[in-house]
């Protein structure tokens, strides 16, 4: 892989050092660590996935080391702010919303949301979000808190269902697969690994793909979050981030965890 000082120059590298969060040369980055694949934990705990890959690769061509945080999905943005961490990478959609509190860089993947219900239940046969709409009358909808996810159901369907909030993803799924709850929204990739199990064997997808080009409620795509006051640090991860593209790294990244390619163009 080609260091960002190649791509820009070094002598420009080391002026940007000097006025950001890696002026000390780590940066601090959050995930939440369990929303597989794009980021978990494994069994000695340590952080995995899409995400972590990504951040690794960015902070390799900025010349920086990483130092990962986990961090609970609903305080993340919070932390942050206060100046716990330097970024966020952890498949977190650039909203307006964000945006008022937060910078992004520039989008650099995007995947569909989709429901997710038993097979055997009337609800994979519907492919519209009208015929959605009209199946989940008076269904029980699981959903993680403080997500484009659930702000799509809110807008939506907000008035015809009952929508239970989680922390996690993993939460959804065992509720899901206990029959706690009727459906369950979230990005595909992160249902993937669900129906690989014996247990998800028996659950599909239904409804239309959303996504934020049609739904603007689910953003626009997904970027890393930072502090605004961070310039320098948002153009040098810019620069990183196309540099990834350009060389088909993210591609890469993007096959080795979904199984196909996300990458925005």
């Amino acid at each position: 892989m080609k260091t960002l000082a190649h791509l820009i120059g070094a002598s420009t590298l080391v002026l940007a050092l000097g006025g950001t969060a890696l002026a000390q040369g780590t940066v601090r980055i959050a995930t939440e660590g369990s929303y597989p694949p794009w980021n978990a934990t494994d069994a000695d705990g340590t952080l995995i996935g899409f995400d972590i890959d990504v951040g690794n690769a960015v902070c390799e061509l900025m010349g920086a080391t990483c130092e990962w945080v986990s961090q609970q999905w609903d305080g993340i943005i919070v932390a942050l702010v206060a100046g716990h961490y330097d970024l966020i990478i952890s498949s977190m959609s650039i909203t307006d919303e964000r945006r008022e509190r937060i910078a992004f860089s520039d989008g650099y993947v995007t995947d569909p949301v989709f429901f997710v219900a038993a097979a055997d239940s009337k609800l994979p046969a519907v492919t519209t979000l009208e015929e959605v709409q009209s199946v989940l009358v008076g269904k029980t909808v699981g959903v993680q808190s403080a997500t484009v996810h659930a702000d799509f159901l809110q807008q939506y369907l907000g008035d015809t269902i009952e929508m239970r909030l989680y922390d996690n993803q993993e939460n959804i799924i065992l509720d899901l697969a206990s029959g706690r709850i009727d459906a369950g929204l979230a990005h595909r990739s992160s249902w993937q690994a669900f129906f690989k199990t014996e247990d998800g064997a028996g659950f599909d997808t239904f409804g239309p793909p959303l996504t934020g080009s049609e739904y603007p409620v689910l953003g626009e795509g997904t970027g890393i979050g930072l502090r605004k006051e961070d310039t320098e640090l948002l153009a040098m991860l810019n620069e990183a981030l196309a540099a990834m593209k350009a060389d088909g790294t993210m591609k890469a990244l993007s096959e080795k965890w979904f199984g196909y390619d996300i990458t925005m163009y």
